[in-house]
């Protein structure tokens, strides 16, 4: 499987905090059937979590030594999450940011509570542009929840939508697993990833999500949204 959303870059989000860390929750993603990692620390304008590309770069060359050293047979990549902004294309460019493994691919985050006004322009521009908007957990947005047709909107202007695992589980709440069963059923989830923070308990989680998305696509679909959608991406 492949994974294009998690937060494994040690140091510079909410997420791991230390190379071992990273470290240690790669080899337990390893061991439930993952090979490659995008890892997509926040890019949130304005804030503390702003590492740059060339920071983001750094930390990475540093956790593929360790990944060597382990003789850990996984293979790990760089994006962001970027938090939605009106100048994603000028943070881009100037290289506070970064696509999914330098690829037109965006994984793109909106606020979970209230609304970006106007974000529908800003996708719509970007992909005029060229670039492929993946917007990151749709399903535990509080305004998508309360109106699907701002789901079906998004998808008609060509947005794809990557939806976390555990949401079918219930973990981000009722409405999210809600709004994930609904995606699913109407085959709009392009990708399923992990938004893994930190080391967790029970991996055999993301076993029991795959049975239970089972419930509304085939084995084909579900190999697409986690190995050959993502594989694009990578390549």
């Amino acid at each position: 499987m492949i994974d294009i959303h998690s937060h494994l870059l040690y140091g510079v989000d909410d997420g791991a905090k230390t190379i071992e860390e990273s470290i240690e929750v790669l080899k337990d993603l390893k061991a439930v059937g993952y090979s490659d990692i995008i890892l997509t620390p926040h890019y949130i304008k304005d804030s503390s979590y702003n590492s740059n590309k060339k920071n983001n770069l750094t930390i990475l060359k540093k956790l593929k030594t360790e990944i060597k050293k382990n003789k850990l047979n996984i293979n790990v990549y760089l994006g962001n999450e970027i938090y939605i902004d009106n100048n994603i294309e000028e943070l881009l460019k100037t290289e506070e940011i970064t696509s999914l493994n330098d690829s037109k691919y965006l994984l793109i985050e909106l606020p979970m509570s209230g609304e970006y006004l106007g974000y529908q322009d800003i996708f719509a521009n970007l992909i005029n542009l060229d670039y492929k908007v993946i917007l990151a957990h749709p399903e535990r947005y509080l305004s998508f929840q309360k109106d699907y047709k701002k789901v079906e909107e998004l998808a008609k202007i060509g947005v794809c939508f990557q939806c976390n695992m555990e949401s079918i589980l219930g973990k981000y709440g009722r409405h999210a697993k809600k709004l994930i069963k609904k995606m699913l059923k109407k085959h709009q989830v392009m990708f399923l990833a992990t938004d893994i923070h930190h080391k967790k308990h029970n991996y055999d989680d993301y076993l029991e999500a795959k049975r239970l998305i089972l419930k509304y696509i085939n084995e084909d679909e579900y190999n697409k949204l986690v190995f050959e959608n993502a594989n694009n991406v990578i390549n």
